[in-house]
């Protein structure tokens, strides 16, 4: 619904939208928080997750959802794009977030996933869709080892195959970002810590996990019974 203020100038009606949001934090308040009062009351002391999740800002992609997880069981961090910057290339909250897991929670796994349609990707097959949007382009620079790896390697792709390629390269550059960090990189040699790429299909629910042996993405289920 859309409202005029005065000639020419419309206003969009933010009172449903908000409406919405209202009833679900009610509807929260009065069934589903008490349903688990006991992990909240647990919770309100302290937080022990043993994943860190690093994934797209997107509305579509819900990691709790496709993980089916409890509030406490996984640390988000949440970007344009599922990106890592290389350490000291942005040293910010991407970084803070991974440096205060690994360290003072001490995560046991790193998940960087990335998800179908992905904007971020789409932008770095059409940069001229960014023009207005500084900032979210010079974010995008984090992701530009991956646009040079996926025309190199897949020059004939184009539509939906080449944003996919995209999505699955940016996750295996982004493990490579997320390697260069201290923290990570003394966990990983001590053993104590374990890295993965993900990536998700908002269509079908599809997770995939990239497989080192097979070098590809393969499907959750494989890889949880290769590794069995």
């Amino acid at each position: 619904m859309v409202n005029r203020k005065g000639p020419g100038k419309p206003v969009v009606d933010t009172d449903a939208s908000m409406g919405r949001l209202l009833d679900g934090v009610r509807r929260f308040h009065a069934q589903a928080f008490p349903q688990r009062r006991q992990l909240f009351r647990r919770l309100a002391r302290a937080q022990q997750p043993e994943t860190l999740l690093i994934t797209c800002a997107d509305s579509r992609v819900v990691p709790e959802l496709f993980t089916q997880t409890e509030p406490g069981e996984l640390f988000l961090c949440r970007n344009v794009g599922n990106l890592v910057p290389a350490y000291g290339a942005a040293l910010g909250g991407v970084s803070a977030v991974i440096e205060y897991a690994v360290m003072a929670l001490e995560v046991k796994n790193v998940v960087i996933c990335g998800h179908s349609d992905c904007g971020a990707m789409k932008a770095l097959v059409r940069p001229e869709t960014l023009a207005g949007m500084p900032t979210v382009a010079s974010w995008l620079r984090h992701a530009e080892a991956a646009r040079s790896i996926v025309r190199v390697r897949y020059p004939d792709l184009d539509g939906t195959a080449l944003v996919q390629a995209l999505v699955e390269q940016n996750v295996l550059t982004q493990l490579d970002h997320l390697r260069t960090h201290p923290s990570v990189a003394a966990r990983l040699a001590e053993g104590r810590l374990g890295v993965y790429g993900w990536t998700y299909e908002i269509g079908t629910g599809t997770v995939a996990m990239f497989d080192p042996t097979a070098g590809r993405f393969v499907p959750l289920e494989t890889a949880a019974s290769k590794s069995a």
